[in-house]
């Protein structure tokens, strides 16, 4: 697992827990859309890289 494998994945999560917490506080539905598809994008491309699916 290298560094950015980690970056992205932790970006990730981070953004998942943003997901959780503007819905908790009842924001606007299209900004949790946003943030949720920045969320998984950012955890697939990690998991992806972890698997070699995806290589630079």
């Amino acid at each position: 697992m290298t560094g950015l494998n980690t970056i992205l994945i932790v970006v990730g999560l981070f953004l998942a827990g943003g997901v959780y917490s503007f819905a908790k506080q009842k924001m606007p539905a299209g900004l949790i859309v946003l943030l949720s598809i920045g969320a998984v994008m950012c955890l697939a491309a990690g998991v992806m890289r972890i698997q070699g699916i995806w290589t630079t």
